[in-house]
């Protein structure tokens, strides 16, 4: 089948080549079209394709989205973390589900990593998901969805049950150029009415998405006092944290979860925000937060042995989740935190000096290195970093080592008994994309086998 637009070609082709050689075509036939073709018309043809294609391929499938009842969680961080607490809750229920992660896949119990360095898989891919998950006769689809495939339109036609955002702070300005207009992508999601409606109280953007309307009830969370399901006691481990969730102003529940920091209180507090809304019992929800063990690449630790440190692989890669990672490390470490980081390429260049200036105020030791550049110089891409650094006077503190192996194996050469060394930005991913090629890697790996040595 062959649309009449440029974009259309991909669809065409994918049948018979596969993702891979789609995805290399789908790129030279985009920067063609862009270099030829006004930016207005280039938006018009996009949306018609996109459109277009959801609809050819979801046809394709069967509509395999229809009939099912889907959770879907947004937000700039802590998306990943909500949506494993809402399937571990509904699992402890006794119900059966499907969630879609940037972490995990996982359908009827059986879960996979997700190797696809991608939150949202490509249009064809969501839809086979889709199909798997009604011939398994699950209950409940969970899934973690991004500002980009909300604007792409990669979800069109799939039926929203219960909508959650996190919040909302910097982060795909490169795409979306303007806070207002990351915001408008994200509120794409509630603007369909869903039956059920979960808020962050306590974000600034809050107010923004209180004004869309669930099909039948909202409910907000937080520690603010206005919010129905109000964190009233935080208790912080290293291995762990508590909270009491108050909810309706009557309800107490008082959770317990393996995975630590204030971030993940709020995460947890989200979830049990859904169950509740779905009817789960209070046992249920106890349970199921508590049966959350970790979730690679979000606050794992790497075993280390009698190191005497702690090594935390997360995938942190904003401003805020930065400086949240920071702040927690910090509370629960008794001597440095020492940070090895970096920055993606090809994506939003103005947060990287702004986490640099949060890495010199919050880490005792920074080392500056690779992450991922695609198709930028990473050079100008630690240069970023290393610019936010020297601005907030960390200049000290801070080495540039761009081999991400060799940075890794300084902060573990120069740890010491107490300390706590954060590996950022990368989190469960199995390789990286350097100069546009796709190189294995996963930092827990590399961190194993470098104290192995």
């Amino acid at each position: 089948m062959l649309y009449i637009t440029p974009f259309s070609v991909v669809y065409s082709l994918e049948g018979d080549y596969g993702e891979a050689y789609t995805s290399t075509m789908k790129e030279k036939l985009v920067k063609g079209v862009r270099n030829t073709l006004p930016k207005k018309s280039v938006r018009r043809i996009e949306e018609s394709y996109r459109r277009s294609r959801v609809k050819a391929v979801s046809a394709r499938y069967g509509y395999p989205a229809r009939g099912l009842k889907v959770i879907a969680v947004t937000g700039t961080n802590g998306k990943t973390t909500t949506v494993n607490y809402i399937n571990s809750i509904l699992k402890a229920a006794g119900l059966k589900t499907a969630m879609f992660s940037t972490a995990l896949i996982e359908i009827a119990g059986v879960s996979q990593l997700n190797d696809l360095n991608a939150t949202v898989g490509t249009t064809a891919r969501m839809q086979q998901f889709f199909r798997d998950a009604k011939k398994a006769r699950v209950d409940y689809v969970v899934l973690e969805i991004t500002s980009h495939a909300l604007h792409q339109h990669k979800l069109d036609g799939v039926p929203i049950e219960a909508a959650v955002m996190t919040n909302l702070t910097q982060d795909h300005l490169d795409y979306h150029e303007t806070m207002d207009r990351y915001a408008e992508a994200k509120a794409l999601l509630f603007r369909q009415s869903p039956r059920y409606i979960v808020l962050n109280r306590d974000d600034e953007w809050f107010e923004y998405y209180d004004k869309f309307d669930a099909g039948e009830q909202k409910m907000t969370y937080g520690e603010h006092e206005e919010a129905e399901a109000r964190i009233d006691r935080i208790k912080l481990f290293k291995k762990g944290s508590e909270a009491d969730i108050i909810f309706d102003h009557q309800t107490k529940v008082e959770l317990a979860t393996h995975l630590p920091g204030k971030f993940n209180i709020s995460n947890m507090t989200a979830a049990a925000s859904v169950a509740y809304l779905l009817g789960a019992t209070v046992e249920n929800i106890v349970e199921g937060i508590a049966e959350l063990e970790e979730i690679p690449g979000r606050f794992e630790r790497v075993e280390v042995g009698d190191k005497g440190y702690e090594v935390i692989v997360d995938y942190a890669h904003t401003p805020d989740a930065i400086e949240k990672l920071l702040d927690t490390a910090r509370v629960l470490t008794k001597n440095r935190v020492i940070l090895v980081f970096g920055a993606c390429g090809d994506r939003d260049k103005l947060k990287r000096p702004l986490m640099g200036g949060i890495a010199a105020k919050l880490a005792d030791r920074v080392i500056i290195t690779d992450e991922e550049s695609y198709n930028e110089s990473p050079q100008e891409i630690r240069g970023d970093m290393i610019r936010g650094v020297e601005q907030a006077g960390g200049a000290a503190k801070m080495t540039e080592i761009a081999d991400r192996r060799e940075a890794i194996a300084k902060a573990l050469s120069i740890a010491k008994k107490g300390d706590t060394v954060l590996v950022t930005g990368m989190g469960h991913e199995q390789y990286r994309i350097i100069q546009g090629e796709r190189q294995p890697w996963n930092d827990t790996q590399v961190i194993k086998e470098l104290v192995e040595k």
